[in-house]
């Protein structure tokens, strides 16, 4: 029985840690796009101060050209981010089905049940 406990909170150690790190991906993700959007603005605002909006123009300004390598840098992270987390999505709900079958009681241990107070009166007539 000790070991099928040990087994049990292993599986629910197992599960917090997918639900923290999709909860983890989700901020990561989040943060992210607000880091990207306020790029996106701080660009918006160089090429408005320049008024050079072509980044192929010699006069364009290297921090908005900088802030648009930076912010298409993120944008990639974003994606390999998304695809992390639907990997762990399914990984965190794959380990709480398993751990909601093992949490259902086994059937074995209700014949178990039975089996020991014929033991016990066995034990007793000795």
């Amino acid at each position: 029985m000790k070991s099928r406990d040990t087994a049990f909170r292993l599986k629910r150690f197992e599960a917090s840690e997918r639900v923290r790190k999709v909860c983890d991906l989700e901020q990561m993700i989040r943060e992210f796009e607000l880091i990207t959007t306020d790029l996106e603005r701080q660009i918006q605002a160089e090429e408005d101060r320049t008024g050079v909006r072509d980044p192929g123009h010699f006069a364009y300004s290297t921090f908005a050209k900088s802030a648009a390598d930076r912010r298409e840098n993120l944008m990639a992270s974003i994606e390999n981010l998304r695809l992390q987390y639907e990997a762990a999505v399914r990984a965190r709900d794959e380990v709480l089905e398993d751990l909601e079958r093992t949490d259902q009681p086994d059937p074995r241990d209700h014949m178990r049940g039975r089996r020991r107070p014929e033991r016990e009166a066995k034990v007793e007539m000795r």
